[in-house]
């Protein structure tokens, strides 16, 4: 039999076959458990499995079918180097916040340099709008267009407000889609009022920190009464890509692409060589520092890990 991981909570999966969209509880054979893997997890909500029954209708899930793509944050399992947070993705969905909580344009450009990595479509979502004075809407707005310059979509969206919800959900029909964000961006609370009765649990950011408690705390696909589905997941610290050489990361940053072809080398690596178009371009402003730096963090990462 065929079908799609729709939750997984580490041990046990949930899993809908594919022709009659009947739920099955799924285990998995001890062979997935063997494979060796950089992986702390062998399978991820939206990959498409084979499984068979047995007593009581419990699957047990025999094959995975390959990814079309995935994405992936750090591990906190030190024996692992990366955990998969959902697979066969069409929308992947960042939900920034400039307050409650701060988001980091670091964070979003790991997010990005993952999309771009593994072949995923992007959508920046400007969250909490209508908590923002004019001051701050201006720098929303400031953001939006570094973004939008280098070639990302935007929109700004209120999940109490509903604004431009009706605009959302027509980018969200019929896709497989995944939101990311910090805790306390309002994943949930966006599910909730995109998809009315789900009642996906949400809570107050903390006082203290400022910061989001998670509430979400495995992954999980929920599905849209317009058509297409959401894969829900706990909220990400941190990005992260396996496999990548220290010379691959440029492909990564569009802007930092488009620019390698007018450095005087061409395995120009935009640090410290004569004659880089890229540092040009970062002195006048044409590249943004925060890229930059982001982009020189993922190149020593790759350089780390290639030396294990």
């Amino acid at each position: 039999m065929k079908g799609k991981i729709i939750k997984s909570t580490g041990s046990w999966y949930q899993v809908l076959e594919l022709e009659t969209h009947k739920i099955f509880e799924a285990r998995i054979r001890g062979k997935f458990k063997l494979i060796k893997t950089r992986l702390t997890n062998p399978l991820a909500v939206g990959d498409f499995v084979e499984f068979q029954l047995e007593q009581d209708d419990i699957a047990w899930i025999t094959k995975i079918e390959p990814r079309r793509n995935y994405l992936i944050r750090k591990s906190v399992n030190l024996s692992k180097e990366a955990h998969i947070i959902a697979s066969n993705i069409d929308l992947a969905c960042f939900i920034f916040t400039l307050k409650h909580p701060e988001t980091s344009l670091g964070f979003l450009d790991r997010f990005l340099a993952c999309c771009e990595a593994y072949n995923i479509t992007p959508l920046l979502l400007f969250n909490k709008i209508d908590v923002l004075h004019e001051e701050e809407i201006e720098i929303v707005k400031d953001i939006e267009f570094l973004y939008q310059e280098i070639g990302y979509d935007t929109l700004e969206i209120s999940s109490y407000s509903r604004l431009n919800l009706d605009q959302l959900q027509e980018l969200l029909k019929d896709k497989t889609s995944v939101f990311f964000g910090h805790s306390g961006c309002g994943k949930s609370t966006l599910v909730n009022a995109l998809q009315p009765g789900l009642n996906l649990k949400t809570s107050e950011i903390s006082d203290t920190h400022l910061k989001g408690k998670h509430t979400t705390t495995f992954a999980q696909m929920y599905f849209w009464d317009f058509g297409g589905n959401v894969i829900d997941t706990p909220g990400v610290r941190e990005f992260a890509m396996i496999d990548i050489e220290k010379e691959e990361v440029q492909h990564y940053f569009p802007e930092i692409f488009k620019k390698r072809e007018e450095c005087k080398y061409h395995n120009c690596l935009h640090i410290n060589e004569p004659k880089c178009a890229v540092i040009d371009a970062l002195e006048t402003g044409e590249i943004q520092h925060s890229r930059y730096a982001t982009y020189i963090k993922l190149m020593e990462e790759a350089e780390e890990a290639s030396q294990k």
